[in-house]
C-alpha cells in the first residue's frame, strides 16, 4: 500500500526530492549477475482454533481480534454481484467452499452492514444471526473435522467503507461513477462474507453485473463479458490463493487496455478517462517493471497483471490488490514499482499476523530504492543516509517497525521507511550476493503461503551463516534511533 494517509506522501518521490549525491553507489545489475538459484517450495497456512464445537469469532490476531474466524478454511469463493452505481445498491450471493478444521456446531463469517436474506450449509437451510461484524451460522447438524462443506449466503444493501484507526477508508468506497473497492486491512467484510484474515487464502470466481457503459474489474483473468438488456456481466477468475483483503470488484467508467507480455502474463488495465493522459507513460512501464522485479525476486507469481487507475480523490492511497493494483489517481512510477513488488511480498507471501506488516511494506519500499539505484536515481545507501539524518525525535524512530501496534501506526512511517532500512542493514551485513539470494529464497519457499518475522530472520541467518540477532533487534524491534554500526 502507498498513501498520503497510510504512508508518508508517496515515499519514493519524497526520497528523490530529499536525496543528496550518492555516497555508496551499488549496481543492482551486479546483484543480478551474482544471484544463485533460489530454493524451491511453497508455504501454506490457515487459521487454527482450539478443538471444540464452535469456531472462534476471530483468527487470534492481537491487532484485529475479530478478523478472520476459527474452525475452518475456505478454499474457494464464488461471488455473484449486481451493483447499481446510481442507487448504490448491491445484491450478492456468496458460495464458500470450506473444510472444517475441528468439529463445528457453529461458525462465524465476517460481514458488516448488509442484510442477509438466506444462509444454507450443504444446500440445507441454516440458522444465522448477526453479532456486530460477525455472521454467526449454525448448520442443522454438526460438521465433523475434515468435512468439506459449502456455505451459500444471499445478501443485499448499500455497502460503504469502514474507517481505519488512521482515519482512512477501506472497503466498498463509492465514487461518482461506481466504487473503489480496496480491502486492507478490514474492508472485505463490507461487500462479501469472508474469513477475513491473511492466514486464510483461497481461489476466487467473480460474476459482476453493472449497467452497460460501466466496467467491473476484479482479480485474475477475465473469463468473459456479455451485455444484454442494458447490463453487462463480467466474469473473473483468480486461481492462485488470495487473502480476502486483496480482493476487489471496482466499478467505474474506464478506458480498458488488454495485452499479453512476452512472458505470457495477461495484462488488463482499466483507467478513468480523467486520469488517462497522466497515467499512460507510467502504465507503459509495467511490463519492464515486472521483468526487472522477476529478475530480482524470482518468477512473477500470477497469470495476470495490470492496474485500475480510478479518479477517487477521497481515498488517498494505492493498494496492492492481487494481480491488479488499485490507484486512486494516476500513479508515480515509484508507486507502480512499490505495488508491483507487493505481488511477491504481501500477496504471494502473506502475513501470518498483522504485526509483521513490515514484511509487506518494508520490502516494497526497498524495491523502490533498488529500482532508483538501477535506473539513474540515488543509491539505496543514499536513501538510507537521508533517512538516518533525521533527528532522534522524528516520527521515523517513534516505534519499532517489527511491532508497530494496532492503531494508526500500522501504516506509519517506521513500517515503510525503517522497514526498508532494516533490509539495507541486512544487505550490508551479508553482502549483495547473499542478500539477493535471501529475498529470492523467501519468495520461493513461501510462494502462495505465509511468513513471519521469525522465519525471515532464521532464513537470513541460514543463508548467510551469520548471527544476525543483534541487527534485527536493533533495527527492527527497538524503539528509538539506533547508533550506526
Amino acid at each position: 500500500m502507498t498513501s498520503l494517509q497510510k504512508r508518508p506522501a508517496r515515499r519514493g518521490a519524497v526520497l528523490r526530492r530529499e536525496a543528496v549525491a550518492a555516497t555508496i553507489p551499488v549496481a543492482v545489475a551486479a546483484l543480478l549477475a551474482a544471484a544463485g538459484p533460489a530454493s524451491a517450495g511453497t508455504g501454506a497456512a490457515g487459521p487454527t482454533a482450539p478443538a471444540g464445537s464452535a469456531g472462534s469469532a476471530g483468527a487470534g490476531d492481537p491487532y484485529f481480534p475479530l478478523a478472520g474466524n476459527g474452525g475452518y478454511h475456505v478454499s474457494h469463493y464464488g461471488l455473484t454481484l449486481a451493483y447499481d452505481p446510481k442507487t448504490g445498491h448491491l445484491d450478492g450471493t456468496a458460495v464458500l467452499t470450506a473444510r472444517a478444521t475441528q468439529r463445528l456446531t457453529r461458525f462465524d463469517l465476517d460481514l458488516r452492514g448488509l442484510k442477509v436474506t438466506g444462509v444454507t450449509v450443504d444446500h440445507r437451510k441454516a440458522a444465522h444471526r448477526r453479532d456486530g461484524q460477525e455472521l454467526v451460522v449454525t448448520p442443522r447438524t454438526a460438521l465433523r473435522k475434515g468435512h468439506e462443506f459449502r456455505v451459500t449466503v444471499t445478501y443485499n444493501g448499500t455497502p460503504g467503507p469502514v474507517t481505519d484507526p488512521d482515519g482512512s477508508l477501506d472497503g466498498w468506497i463509492p465514487t461518482d461513477d461506481g466504487a473503489f473497492v480496496a480491502g486492507e486491512p478490514q474492508g472485505a467484510m463490507t461487500w462479501f462474507p469472508a474469513n477475513n484474515h491473511p492466514q486464510d487464502k483461497s481461489s476466487y470466481d467473480f460474476t459482476i453485473t453493472v449497467p452497460a457503459g460501466h466496467t467491473a474489474v476484479a482479480n485474475g483473468v477475465l473469463r468473459g463479458q456479455r451485455t444484454a438488456h442494458g447490463r453487462t456481466t463480467y466474469r473473473w477468475r483468480q486461481s492462485e490463493p488470495m487473502a480476502a483483503y486483496l480482493a476487489t470488484a471496482t466499478v467505474g467508467k474506464f478506458k480498458v487496455e488488454q495485452y499479453t507480455t512476452r512472458d505470457g502474463v495477461k495484462v488488463y488495465n482499466a483507467v478513468d478517462p480523467r486520469e488517462a493522459a497522466k497515467a499512460a507513460p507510467v502504465l507503459k512501464e509495467l511490463p519492464s517493471v515486472l521483468e526487472w522485479e522477476s529478475r530480482l525476486f524470482g518468477p512473477y507469481p500470477y497469470r495476470a497483471a495490470g492496474a485500475v487507475v480510478d479518479h477517487a480523490p477521497q481515498v488517498g492511497y494505492a493498494l496492492e490488490t492481487q494481480t491488479r493494483p488499485l490507484y486512486d489517481s494516476a500513479p508515480a512510477l515509484s508507486t507502480l514499482v512499490h505495488e508491483s513488488a507487493h505481488q511477491w511480498f504481501g500477496d504471494s507471501v502473506s502475513l501470518t499476523r498483522w504485526k509483521d506488516i513490515w514484511l509487506n511494506e518494508g520490502f516494497a519500499t526497498y524495491a523502490e530504492w533498488l529500482y532508483d539505484e538501477q535506473h539513474g536515481g540515488p543509491s539505496a545507501q543514499n536513501a538510507f543516509d537521508t533517512l538516518y539524518a533525521r533527528p532522534a525525535d522524528d516520527r521515523l524512530w517513534a516505534y519499532p517497525a517489527g511491532d508497530p501496534g494496532s492503531g494508526a501506526a500500522i501504516f506509519g512511517t517506521p513500517v515503510y521507511a525503517r522497514g526498508a532500512m532494516v533490509l539495507h542493514e541486512l544487505r550490508k551485513a551479508v553482502g549483495d550476493r547473499t542478500f539477493l539470494r535471501i529475498l529470492r529464497t523467501w519468495a520461493s519457499e513461501h510462494r502462495y503461503g505465509h511468513g513471519t518475522t521469525a522465519q525471515f530472520t532464521a532464513l537470513a541467518e541460514r543463508q548467510s551463516g551469520k548471527d544476525l540477532k543483534s541487527l534485527f533487534h536493533t533495527w527492527l524491534l527497538t524503539k528509538g534511533k539506533p547508533d550506526k554500526a
